[in-house]
Parts: C-alpha cells; structure tokens; sequence
C-alpha cells in the first residue's frame, strides 16, 4: 500500500492512500463536514471532492461560509439553470457562467424566435428544482482539444468554439451533469441535490465578452442558498434594496435625471440634489481645509500629450472619449485630475521647505462607458472626483499617509458608515509588466502601504494585482444599511508620476530630489457616492444633508402670517425651508412631506398662534409635541449645521 502526507490548515498530518478524494478526507474526519463540504483545496489549488490526490499536499476543505465555497456552489448552479435552459429550450447555445458576488449569471444565445419574459424565469426556476431532485454528479471529464472542437462543430456552438480558441495548449475539461455537458475548467458540488433553493432573478442584455460590435445574448441572473431560509432573507433583503434603489429614489426626491435627449451616462443634478452634493462639498472642503489643502480648479479637456505623460493614455485609451482636434492638436476631455495637478506642483520651483503641497478639487471627469455598463448614478460617463494630490519628501510619507486614512475614517464615520474593510491593493507579482515605475520603487511604496495601514491599527487584507498601474492603494469598503460592501474611498502611493513628469523639489542638500505623491479621494466620485448615500439612508438623510430640512405647515389661512414669520427667521437662520399652506387639509400636508422625506415638520394652529409655540414632527416617527418657538428655532439650526 503506497501513501502520502497530508497536511491540514491547523499543521496536523496524516497519513492516507495515494488516489484518496477530498470527499474521503471529509469523511474520514466526520460524516458532518462530509456532508457539508463543497470543495477541496490542494496546495492551494480547486479540487472537485471526488478527484484523487496522489502526492503529498497541504489541503484545505471548503464549505459555505468560505467565499471559495460560494463561488463553488453558484458556479454549479449556473450549470444547473443551463441545464433547465436546455431542457426547455433546445438548441440554446452557451458562451460564459460564472459566479459573481452575489449568486452567478450565464450569457446565452436563445433559440430564433425566443424571447424570454420575466414570467419564464419562474417555469425555469421549477425545471431547476426538478432537476436537482434527481440528485445527479457533476462528472469532470478530460478531453483532447481536437475532440472538444469536434463536440462543439457537431454542435454548431460558435459560442464555444470562440473560447475553445484561447484554451488552445491548455488542458481542456468538460463537465456533465445528467443530460447537460459544458466546457469548464471547474470546481463543482459534488452532485446536483446540493443545490434546492435557487431563485432567478432578472433578464438582461450582454454583448460577446463586452464588445458592443458583437451578437447581444441573453444573460440571466440567479442566485442560490443551502438553505431556505437564507434564500428567503436574501429575496426579503432584495426587496428592501429595491425600495432603496437611488434610481427610483432619486426620481421620487427630484435630486437628479437622466434623459438620452442630454447623453447617456451624462447627469442632471436637479435643485434637490445640488444641495445635497453641495453640503458634501462644504462638509469636505472645511474638513480640507483644517489639514492644510489648497483648492484648485481645472479645465475639462487638456492636450493629449499631457495624458501620454502620464501613462492615462494609451493605458485606458478604450475607456476614453476620441479626442478632439484643434487647430491641428489633439485634445482629450478630461479622463483624470491627476497630470493637471502635476502641471501645477511644476508651475514653480520647490524646496522641501514647501512641502508637503496639497492641491484639492472637485473635478470634473469623462470616462467612456459601453451603453450595457451604465447604471443610474452608480455607473456614469460624467462625473466629479473629490481628487486630491499630496506633493512631498519620502521621509513625510508615513505622517501624511495617516493623516490620510484618518481623514478618509472621518468622512466615513460621519456620513453613517461605521463598518468598512479595507483592502491594501498590490501589484500581481506574477504579471508585472502591465504596471509602470521600477521594482524598487513598488517594494518601497507596498512597504510604505503596509506600515502606515499597520500604525493606524487597520484590520486589512492584501489584494495582489489589484494596485493602480503607477502604485499601491488602500481602498475602504464601505458597508451600508443592507450589510453591502462598496469601494468607495481610496489612497494611493505614486513613485511613478514625479519621474514621468520630472517633479522635483530642492532638498537641505541644495540638490535636486524627487517628490512622492499621494492620490486621495475619500469619496471617490460624488456620483457614486451618493448613489449609495440614497440607498444607504433610504432617502431619509440627516437634516444636514436633507435638500429641504423644515416644511412649516398652519393649519388654516389664519396661520400662514405665523407661519410666514417662523420660515423668514429659519431663513435668516441659514435652515432650507418651505412653507406649505395649500389649500389641502393638514393631514394630506403632512402625507405629502412624509413622502418627500422632509426631516422636520412644524404644524402651526391657533393654539400654536395664541402661545408663540410649534407642533414638532419627525419624518417617520410622528408628532413629538408642542415646543416653544424659540426652542425649535434653536433645534433646527442646531441640526442643521454641517457637522465638523
């Protein structure tokens, strides 16, 4: 009997047969984790439970509550809704299904004639619960690539041939389950019955790999859970988040449009929404301003060569606009802050003295986003950054990147984000070609990541090759009112720009030295921002926030020179205010500032009138009670200050 080692995450080793499965693993540990266990790991490596191991090797046994197990399961599940797809719709071709962060999604060309309708999603749904019943394995099958070409020509599948065309000198493997066969790399459950509670949740358009010059295929959307129960919380939270949508939110609050009549992607803040974006920019701007930046105002086109400089161009030549031809010159609309700024730090002579230089702005940029990727605010070709770069010695790069991320925490906080994660993003070591700058300067800049993130006191993880192309960044996730993790605010080391620009500063030494710069945005775009803003609150915003923070309503005509006062002092007060004295009954008044979120409402009577006093409400709490008017005067204007 031949055996080998295997190792466990906790260092135990055992002894088992050579050709022993992950699946005997499991169960020779306890027929509880088999019957738990969705995958296996085998020097780091996806195994399917059922592969044999026949070396020694360091496994790890993965289960649902792993990300690599709810990639495992979904992926799955996507085969098993093709295989439902299928079924029900033969000659369906398949091109890519793979897990995404919450459930999977499979892009596929319909039969002619086939159109699917939302109400087909649950006829699928069922064919999925039938076909799990069966309880079938997925099979992993090696093929000869010339015989995968040949499955796939019978086939007529162009979808799969198209793919089979950059597999070509890499192992080729299929898996079958029941009546289904596709081309996949793997891992899979090991068998159907795993997957009982999935839903499918919508039907959308996608061109072949994202390229608007290819077929548009159908794409469908699931997701799938262990257990009912999480399937049931997750459709109860689905639907809190569709409440929530800023798209539908943003139409209702009247804070922004969007109409192809203007340009796809292109935004229209409506008078509710500039004020919401103008007090995150005065909130922002003082909170600046205290830590020593400077504002500075851009254009919003510039000469290409600026942005060949800096890399931005070829680097996202697809995700730009075509650029602009001026009396014989190019000119781009503006893709980034960043050279513009450079420009500036370059306008005199430094000395390191002057530094650290920080220059701030709210600027304006323009990114070309294919039709299919935009989305509300959340995904626009319009947008402005609250950019900032941070001009200064090496030897200051610790102190300022900490004061930094403090910043960052403190727009965070403030703005009723108290759970984030945060991501240290590097370079892929394995590919670094595709980044600019020397292996110097990135060992450095990683290092000067890590140690401030580490003086901060940061609970991080490390993300190789998820670093900017010109430096290492520390991005914070932020988490909403419905647990969902975004990207938002994020810092950036840059060794790279001060040589592409030959920046330089004059040291103690009377010689010249390079500066390093530091990229800053602690809300990453005001767009997308607010988007999550809208959604995290609900549209209920804090009355700082709020585009209309008091609506003062008398409850008859012979209130409204009353109530007329109380807006004139809230006014003067500096408080967004309306007087709503229309001629509907009180009640419905107060419905219709209910529904527009107002935080604050003052119902005046005769009583009110009579005692130099307000009836104080609370959106979606109700009526508070009867304050004297100075009181609310002082309340309101209390909580209508911008925080800091």
């Amino acid at each position: 009997m031949s055996l080998i080692k295997i190792t466990f995450p906790d260092g135990n080793v055992r002894e088992f047969e050579r050709g022993v499965s992950g699946m005997q693993i499991a169960e020779s540990i306890s027929p509880r984790l088999a019957q738990v266990s969705l995958g296996i790991y085998v020097n780091e490596k996806p195994y399917d439970l059922a592969t044999p191991i026949t070396e020694d090797a360091a496994v790890r046994i993965v289960k649902w509550e792993s990300d690599e197990g709810k990639s495992i399961f979904w992926h799955s599940s996507a085969h098993l809704m093709a295989e439902a797809v299928e079924a029900l719709y033969p000659g369906t071709k398949f091109g890519i299904g793979p897990p995404i962060e919450k459930g999977w999604y499979y892009d596929m060309q319909l039969p002619e004639g086939v159109k699917l309708q939302p109400d087909d999603l649950l006829v699928i749904d069922k064919k999925m619960a039938e076909l799990s019943e069966r309880d079938v394995p997925f099979a992993r099958i090696e093929k000869k690539y010339e015989d995968a070409v040949a499955y796939f020509t019978e086939k007529n599948d162009w979808l799969k041939l198209e793919l089979l065309e950059s597999l070509k000198g890499q192992p080729i493997t299929f898996y079958q389950q029941g009546e289904f066969t596709d081309l996949c790399r793997g891992t899979h459950v090991p068998s159907t019955g795993k997957i009982k509670f999935s839903k499918l949740l919508s039907i959308a358009g996608a061109y072949w790999r994202g390229d608007e010059k290819r077929p548009m295929l159908t794409r469908l959307y699931g997701v799938s859970f262990p257990t009912k129960k999480e399937l049931e919380e997750f459709i109860h939270a689905r639907e809190e988040a569709e409440k929530r949508d800023h798209r539908k939110l943003g139409k209702e609050l009247e804070l922004f449009m969007l109409t192809p009549k203007i340009g796809g992607g292109l935004p229209v803040w409506l008078p509710n929404g500039a004020v919401l974006r103008n007090q995150l920019e005065t909130f922002l701007r003082r909170a600046q301003q205290k830590m020593g930046y400077s504002q500075v105002v851009t254009p919003h086109i510039g000469n290409i060569e600026l942005y060949k400089t800096s890399g931005h161009y070829p680097y996202y030549k697809d995700s730009q606009f075509t650029p602009i031809v001026v009396d014989d010159e190019e000119y781009l609309l503006k893709p980034m802050n960043c050279p513009h700024h450079h420009m500036i730090y370059d306008s005199k002579p430094r000395s390191y003295r002057d530094l650290p230089v920080r220059l701030a702005e709210f600027g304006t940029v323009y990114r070309y986003e294919q039709s299919g990727e935009l989305n509300g605010l959340s995904r626009v070709r319009s947008f402005t950054q609250d950019d900032a770069h941070i001009y200064l010695m090496p030897e200051q790069l610790k102190d300022e990147l900490c004061s930094v991320i403090k910043l960052t925490q403190h727009v965070s906080k403030t703005l009723g984000f108290n759970d984030f994660n945060i991501r240290l993003s590097f370079r892929d070591p394995a590919n670094t070609t595709k980044y600019g700058g020397t292996d110097e300067q990135w060992i450095q800049a990683e290092k000067d990541v890590k140690e401030a993130a580490d003086a901060m006191g940061l609970d991080y993880k490390i993300a190789p090759g998820e670093a900017a192309f010109y430096g290492p960044k520390i991005d914070f996730l932020l988490k909403d009112a419905l647990g969902r993790s975004w990207q938002l605010g994020t810092v950036q080391v840059d060794y790279v720009m001060p040589e592409r620009f030959d920046l330089e500063y004059i040291g103690a030494d009377n010689k010249k030295h390079r500066p390093v710069i530091i990229h800053r945005a602690p809300f990453g775009s005001f767009e997308r921002f607010i988007s999550l803003l809208i959604e995290h609150y609900a549209g209920n915003f804090p009355v700082w926030l709020a585009p209309v923070q008091v609506a003062v309503l008398p409850i008859t005509d012979g209130q409204t020179p009353y109530a007329q006062e109380i807006v004139d002092r809230l006014r003067e007060l500096g408080v967004r205010v309306v007087l709503d004295a229309s001629n509907e009954k009180v009640n419905a008044r107060i419905r219709d500032q209910e529904l527009m979120k107002v935080p604050i409402m003052l119902v005046v009577g005769g009583k009110e009138l009579e005692a130099r006093t307000v009836s104080l409400r609370r959106h979606g709490v109700g009526n508070i009670g009867t304050i004297p008017l100075e009181e609310a005067f002082s309340l309101v204007s209390s909580e209508s200050a911008i925080p800091g």
